[in-house]
């Protein structure tokens, strides 16, 4: 599914379930857990079976975010994207998200990030929001497909998008 001429979509991604099992481990580094690596293929192939393909990706440099886009990355991509990975998506909030934002490239960007940055920069892009439940808490790998009739992300206002799609992943594995 491409990106109409006039507009912009954004797949803005929480990273997967990460791992506990280390306590002594640095937030930064924990990895995805197995229900984590399981919803971030089946993310993936949510995105296939939509042709939702990312042109540019930003994403934070944690482990469980980088390991999310690893695996929607092998489900979902036909050609690469431009993968950017930016130490202020680290537990950025919502302000820091749109910033970032603002300055991508391509018609079509994915974004992987934190909670509670990344639930709060959700609920102030569309006009409407999502009834779901997941959708007010973001639970992990909870993704938001909207669409903005911009010509640049540099002119995006919150509350002005459209929801193509809200996905949560099930709760196997």
């Amino acid at each position: 599914m491409t990106t109409p001429a006039g507009y912009r979509r954004l797949i803005l991604t929480r990273h997967a379930k990460s791992s506990w099992d280390d306590p002594t481990q640095d937030d930064f580094d924990r990895p995805l857990n197995q229900r984590g690596r399981f919803a971030a293929t089946e993310l993936g192939d949510f995105l296939a079976s939509r042709g939702l393909e990312p042109e540019e990706v930003l994403c934070s440099p944690a482990a469980r975010t980088k390991e999310t886009w690893a695996r929607v990355k092998g489900a979902v991509l036909e050609s690469l994207p431009a993968e950017h990975f930016i130490p202020e998506l680290y537990q950025a909030n919502a302000a820091q998200l749109l910033a970032t934002l603002r300055q991508a490239h391509m018609p079509t960007v994915m974004m992987l990030a934190h909670n509670p940055g990344i639930a709060d920069f959700a609920a102030s892009l569309p006009a409407r929001v999502p009834l779901s439940s997941d959708f007010r808490r973001y639970v992990t790998c909870a993704t938001l497909v909207v669409d903005f009739q911009i010509d640049s992300w540099a002119e995006l206002k919150p509350g002005s998008g459209s929801v193509i799609d809200f996905f949560t992943p099930s709760r196997r594995g």
